[in-house]
This record gives C-alpha cells, structure tokens and sequence, in this order.
C-alpha cells in the first residue's frame, strides 16, 4: 500500500510539472531499466551525473518524426558536455523501430518502453512527451507534443552549465 501511495505521489507530482520548469516542485526521475532495439539491457544508472532528456515517442507519431532530428541534432552538439537522449518507443515491435533508427540517424539509445515506465514517469498519455533531468537526478522540464529545436536547446542549456544562459 505504502509503494503504491508513493507511486501515486510521484505521478500526481510529475504531472503537476507541465509543459514548463517548476524549480519549486522537484521530482526525483524514477529508476528504470529497459531493452535497447538490439535486446541490450539499459538502465537510468548508466547516465548518473549527466543531463538526461528522455523521450516517449513512436515511429507512427508525426510531431515525434518532426522532433527527432532537432534531438539527434542537440544530442550531436552537447554529448562533450554531458548530455544524453533516451528515446523510449512505445511501438510494438523492434524491426520498424531499427529501420526508423537507420533511417533518422539516430545515434542515441533508443529503449522499448512499457507501461510501468509510462506510469513512473506520471502517466505519459500523448506523443511526444519529452523530460529533461538534471545531474542530479531531478525532472526538470515535462513537455507535451513538440517546441522549436531553438526552444528546447534553450531549455537545455542552463541545466548544461553553459555560461549566459538560464535552465
């Protein structure tokens, strides 16, 4: 009962976060661990201490298809100082996810989601939904459907530590 009134916090919490950064309500991002497309286990303790975007998406998604070279873009531009996207398909298969992978030159990883890391990460029902987490762990920024790549490297950049500019 204890887990599942934490659990309940959490997602009433990530909710509460929306489209913009609230630095007065910080959520711990939860702890995961998904198969990449190739059946490799990844897990959200491979990228402790650096800024994780991560990305509920789907090859079927036209904001998403729309979003993703703008991310593999940022991924490209920051990976030095320590960024890194997760892409987490919802799709169900992996062979359409792979040729999708191929096909945007996506060079991040990319998980096959489920419905335990929706719900951890407050119930993701809309696609995109993107997070940004700190170095510390922390959800920093929820957004739904897509901004400009030029908006969400703003966003990026204060959580960076890149000198002039704000998270």
């Amino acid at each position: 009962m204890k887990s599942l009134f934490l659990r309940l916090a959490l997602g009433a919490a990530v909710i509460g976060l929306g489209a913009c950064k609230q630095k007065a309500s910080l959520v711990p991002a939860p702890a995961w661990s998904l198969k990449d497309v190739d059946g490799r286990t990844v897990t959200s303790d491979q990228f402790k201490g650096k800024v994780v975007v991560v990305d509920f998406w789907a090859t079927w998604c036209g904001p998403c298809k729309k979003a993703i070279p703008g991310y593999v873009e940022l991924q490209r531009k920051y990976a030095a100082d320590g960024l890194v996207f997760i892409g987490v398909s919802v799709d169900r298969g992996t062979a359409e996810v792979r040729r999708f992978v191929r096909e945007y030159g996506i060079g991040y990883p990319i998980v096959m989601g489920d419905d335990r890391m929706q719900e951890a990460f407050g119930g993701v029902d809309a696609f995109p939904t993107t997070f940004i987490i700190d170095r510390d762990g922390m959800i920093r920024d929820r957004q739904k459907g897509i901004v400009s790549t030029a908006e969400f490297e703003r966003r990026l950049l204060g959580y960076l530590g890149i000198p002039g500019k704000n998270g």
